[in-house]
């Protein structure tokens, strides 16, 4: 039955009533920010709420009030790390190192360093465009700049350190945290009082953190924008912007390598579930693979690769670091070796280098070994020098018959030729004979010396064998006979069968620092093999003959062969240190590095205290909330279905990671470790505080969330003005101090500081005195050589009063960390040296020398001996050890020490348990007379 049905029409509005459009509430439009259920569970399987979608780039949702409030922030950091950058006005720890490469870079001089350039390049651009002429030479602690930016040097460090501040805020809001709980973390690393000391000073910590920070953030950002979605624009903005930042990091310190596995393990992550996505092609897939690739690997490769560049490019003139490099590498250096002659034959005259370590040429120079055969010295020398020459002679005819080489056809050298190795400079054979070496003393080492003198023919200890091991694959000859530069061979002891080594064993003092060279019968391969690197014109060569050359090396030749050195110094630095320390206590905070003392004040690097531990804390608690969660899962429990506990879970186990892979490698590393190489794992540690802060507050109202802020970050203010005295050098009282050793194991120079803060308005900083006058001790026949030292009781012939002592202490004095590379420039000079006297074997009686300085003419008493200190004259009468004046001996020890560095340092520890004033007078005589330490 068919049905008539009429559709009522909208009612017409009345009269002078504009039209309205039928209501359309029952089908809303669909709203741009809707999610989709699978859309919905992806994002709470990510950690945020229903229907909630990030459109700000990098997922920063910064309003106006918190830019003004984080340029607060800024300021006060500002403040903190800039506030008397000048003081103290010398030279603070490891600025020795530091500033000392700066200038290096100014005056274009190659050096070798364990870290890569990038940090102090920047620290050199400040100090160059500061019109810094690279003349400081930043020798030692507590030395005063003059003509020196310093300030400017300084400054970069602390910009960095304060542009961390910030960086720190935007990544907590990046992670999706609360604006009190970034601002939280910006006030914590603001008042944290190890990383102000670490950056108000000549160092590389304050970039390393800065570029960690700085690479964490700019990951974070990317991440979001992966979220939301891929390939965009600002999408490659965050990749490029990481991997520029990766390459920045690992640029400053190797550390960085730490940052680069940190974003690398979750990189590997976010693919790992991209393709457990069905909703992603394989081709898609490939693109994020490939995109990450490029942007996190490539990137950073080619930036670290760029700063070396720039390092080869501007040191190019030799300098104290060429001793480590090739002789390839060296020609790159200033002016390179000249072409040589490639034949060697009987006559020739010739240079040899050892081939596995850089100690250099085999050398001799007019010198004798103090023991032993006391014969004349062989070592292994770095640098070019005249002391290097020797002439091949022949040995191969009994009655040792001079072969007639300037005028008897050539004969060349061939494998198991018979030859002797006259120095030319002091005409001496090499020689070996069974006599143990004075350093490697040991059966199976033999000294190797220089014997004979003009007129003498010498004896079969002088006689050699020469053994062909490889030669040159493109000069078939040198396989036959020895040729310049292409033939690697050894040399076999006639009489004794051993061959001819050295290894890395520095002599002591009277061999100058430099590298032992032995007759080994059990001699490693690689140790005992040599080659010619300059001959000379022979008088039987034509004018015609073959020279050759090195070949002159690429970049990438000189940057894996710096990148070895590197490599190879970093692994060896076990020495112990001072203030050194193990991964173990630096959570626990449980010891500092005295950076300074001078003047009753002292830098010493701490942390803050209430920051440290409770970052600490947070880790800690961290593992064990997540232990637990895994244990309810493993019994059923589904907390994981929460997105308040998988957003969590997310943020806090991100910078877990991240402290993990900053602080566990250091346990793997046998080196020099120090307090500050917890410096980037400290930054996450801190990071994770702030976001267990953010948890475990997610539920209270906001203001009480403040409340509870504020009061963590006046604890952080009020610890670090309790040592902010250490941080800045500022004037301290015993008292405080010792109040404030809050951990036995925190050692400050408290006995530096005055007793009261009314004291320090008359302690004047002392300057510079360019008129002291200088006194010369030692000298005498058959002693030590002659030492000059400044002459203290000079000006009234009396000890100074005992409130003019240097205020350095004698134990726990602030030590720069070793610098391996550093010993060079003084192994040259030395190397000059050849007119010191010859050290006696045997004293009888351990003596030593009483000095009387000169003073004015009309103060000096009668009957006492006159010393002219004006030509560096000495007088001294000979007194019993126990009969020295002490104050005297005092006051050399002091000079001594200054001038011998931690040579004296090391013989002090051999004395035993000798109390102040006996290890100084123990240790003047040992330096001034060594020849009584060695007979006893």
């Amino acid at each position: 039955m068919a049905t008539n049905v009429r559709v009522r029409r909208p009612a017409t509005p009345p009269p002078g009533l504009p039209h309205i459009a039928p209501s359309s509430h029952k089908y809303p439009p669909i709203r741009q920010d809707h999610l989709s259920a699978d859309e919905r569970r992806e994002a709470a399987s990510k950690g945020y709420g229903p229907g909630r979608r990030s459109h700000s780039s990098g997922g920063l949702n910064i309003t106006s009030g918190e830019w003004k409030l984080l340029a607060v922030v800024l300021l006060v950091a500002i403040g903190v790390r800039m506030f008397r950058i000048s003081k103290p006005d010398s030279v603070v720890f490891d600025e020795v190192h530091f500033g000392k490469f700066a200038a290096r870079y100014i005056k274009t001089r190659y050096f070798v360093d364990v870290h890569p350039p990038l940090a102090k390049l920047l620290i050199t651009a400040a100090a160059f465009i500061s019109g810094f002429n690279g003349d400081f030479d930043f020798k030692e602690i507590g030395k005063v700049f003059e003509n020196t930016p310093y300030v400017a040097m300084r400054m970069v460090p602390a910009t960095f350190g304060v542009a961390t501040v910030p960086t720190a805020y935007l990544t907590l809001r990046a992670l999706d945290c609360r604006a009190t709980t970034a601002l939280l973390a910006s006030i914590f690393l603001t008042f944290e009082n190890g990383l102000v000391t670490q950056s108000r000073h000549i160092l590389l910590d304050s970039p390393l953190v800065f570029f960690t920070a700085l690479t964490v953030f700019f990951f974070v950002g990317f991440s979001n924008e992966d979220k939301k979605e891929p390939f965009t624009e600002q999408w490659w903005t965050w990749l490029v912007l990481t991997g520029l930042s990766l390459g920045a990091v690992v640029s400053c310190k190797w550390v960085g390598l730490f940052t680069i596995a940190t974003v690398g393990v979750c990189t590997i992550l976010q693919l790992w579930l991209l393709l457990g996505d069905l909703r992603v092609s394989p081709r898609m897939w490939a693109r994020h693979f490939f995109a990450r690739a490029v942007c996190l690997i490539l990137i950073p490769i080619l930036f670290y690769m760029t700063m070396f560049q720039l390092h080869f490019l501007i040191l190019g003139s030799s300098g104290e670091g060429d001793a480590f490099m090739s002789s390839e590498f060296r020609q790159t250096l200033g002016h390179g070796m000249e072409d040589t002659y490639a034949d060697v034959a009987l006559g020739s005259e010739i240079t040899i280098r050892h081939l596995n370590t850089q100690g250099g040429y085999l050398h001799s120079h007019a010198h004798n070994y103090p023991g032993g055969s006391s014969q004349q010295q062989i070592t292994l020398y770095p640098h070019r020098d005249d002391n290097n020459l020797w002439r091949v002679i022949n040995a191969t005819v009994d009655g040792y018959e001079q072969y007639d080489y300037e005028h008897e056809p050539i004969m060349y050298i061939d494998h198991g030729s018979r030859i002797k190795l006259r120095h030319i400079v002091t005409d001496k054979a090499l020689h070996s004979h069974e006599v143990r070496p004075p350093v490697s003393d040991v059966d199976f080492q033999n000294e190797v010396s220089a014997y004979g003198m003009t007129g003498f023919v010498g004896d079969i200890n002088d006689d050699w064998v020469v053994e062909i091991e490889k030669g040159d694959r493109k000069d078939k000859e040198s396989s036959k006979r020895l040729r310049t530069l292409r033939t690697h061979f050894k040399l076999r002891h006639l009489n004794t069968g051993c061959y001819l080594f050295s290894h890395k064993v520095k002599l002591p003092e009277w061999g100058f620092d430099q590298q032992e060279v032995t007759c080994n019968k059990n001699a490693v391969k690689a140790n005992s093999l040599w080659y010619i690197e300059t001959a000379a014109k022979h008088p039987q060569l034509p004018a015609d003959a073959p020279k050759v050359n090195y070949k002159i090396p690429g970049f990438l030749s000189k940057f894996w062969e710096l990148q070895g050195v590197m490599w190879t110094t970093n692994a060896g630095l076990t020495d112990r240190h001072m203030y050194d320390s193990r991964p173990s206590t630096w959570p626990r905070l449980r010891r500092g590095i005295n950076f300074w003392v001078k003047d009753h004040r002292q830098i010493y690097l701490i942390g803050n205290p209430f920051i440290w531990w409770s970052s600490t804390a947070s880790v800690i608690t961290y593992i064990i909330v997540r232990g637990f969660l895994l244990l309810r899962a493993k019994r059923g429990y589904r907390d994981f279905d929460n997105t308040k506990v998988v957003k969590y879970d997310s943020l806090c186990g991100f910078l877990f990671v991240g402290y993990c892979m900053h602080y566990l490698p250091f346990f793997l590393m046998g080196r020099q470790l120090f307090l500050h190489h917890y410096f980037p794992a400290l930054y996450f540690a801190i990071l994770l505080n702030c976001a267990v802060f953010d948890l475990a507050t997610s539920t209270l109202r906001p203001k009480i969330r403040l409340q509870i802020a504020a009061i963590l970050m006046i604890i952080a203010v009020f610890t670090y003005s309790k040592f902010s005295s250490l941080t800045y050098g500022d004037p301290w009282t015993k008292k405080r101090c010792t109040n404030a050793q809050w951990v036995k194991t925190w050692d400050f120079a408290c006995h530096e500081f005055l007793d009261e803060y009314s004291q320090y308005s008359g302690v004047t900083v002392p300057t510079l005195n360019r008129t002291t006058p200088m006194a010369t001790i030692g000298g005498e026949p058959g002693g030590r050589a002659a030492i000059v030292v400044e002459d203290k009781l000079g000006q009234d012939a009396v000890a100074p009063p005992e409130d003019d002592k240097s205020t350095a202490v004698p134990i726990g004095a602030p030590e720069p960390g070793r610098d391996v590379f550093a010993k060079d420039k003084q192994k040259e000079i030395k190397s000059q040296m050849i007119a010191l006297q010859e050290v006696p074997a045997n004293v009888d009686e351990k003596e030593i020398s009483a000095v009387t300085f000169t003073a004015a003419p009309e103060v000096v008493a009668e009957g006492k001996k006159e010393i002219k200190a004006q030509g560096g004259d000495v007088s001294a009468t000979g007194v019993p050890e126990d009969q020295a004046h002490p104050e005297v001996i005092d006051i050399l020890a002091k000079e001594i020490e200054v001038e011998l560095g931690e040579d004296v340092v090391d013989h002090r520890k051999s004395h035993g348990p000798l109390d102040h004033e006996e290890a100084i007078a123990d240790q003047v005589a040992h330096e001034l007379y060594p020849e009584a330490r060695d007979a006893e």
